[in-house]
């Protein structure tokens, strides 16, 4: 029984202690609104230019649940989120292309090259890798996520597990702010 519990109601006990790892008892300084508003600029600013490139982005905005599980996975960054560094990043010819690029809540790069978990719904067929850990990585957190897909160069968001898809810089800027 020890065993079983904690296996058959994983996902409910993971809820749980991120609800408790949402209390202020933990750390974890969020930015300010005009620092949020600074870097959601340059997410915007990185987006459109990627798009315009083809070139395939995944950008995940930590909120109140803690994502150093995934945070851990990538290379660790430590860095303030700019445009150049997004482009830089995201380049098909750098290691750290493939995976997440993760902004904290204190408004810094976290990480870059994370691996995040794919969505379990079955009605994503024609949805590329991309999309799948995006939808993923809001499934089981309350994160928001950014996509540039490298086929089409559309630009995506996705939260509470549902994508919204093509979106212009201004639209995105819109929908990050209110998110």
């Amino acid at each position: 029984m020890a065993v079983a519990i904690p296996v058959i109601f994983q996902p409910e006990l993971r809820r749980a202690l991120e609800r408790l790892g949402r209390l202020r008892f933990f750390g974890g300084q969020a930015a300010s609104e005009s620092a949020k508003a600074a870097v959601i600029a340059e997410i915007c600013s990185a987006a459109e230019q990627l798009s315009e490139r083809r070139h395939g982005a995944l950008i995940v905005l930590e909120r109140d649940s803690q994502l150093e599980e995934y945070v851990r996975t990538g290379v660790p960054v430590d860095g303030q989120v700019t445009t150049g560094l997004l482009l830089t990043i995201f380049w098909p010819k750098t290691e750290l292309h493939d995976g997440a690029a993760i902004v904290g809540r204190s408004g810094k790069l976290a990480s870059a090259a994370a691996v995040l978990p794919l969505s379990a719904s079955r009605n994503l067929r024609k949805q590329g890798l991309r999309q799948r850990a995006a939808l993923g990585i809001t499934e089981v957190s309350d994160a928001v996520c950014v996509v540039v897909s490298e086929e089409s160069g559309r630009i995506s968001v996705a939260n509470g597990g549902r994508m919204i898809s093509r979106l212009d810089a201004k639209r995105l800027r819109k929908l990050l702010m209110a998110l």
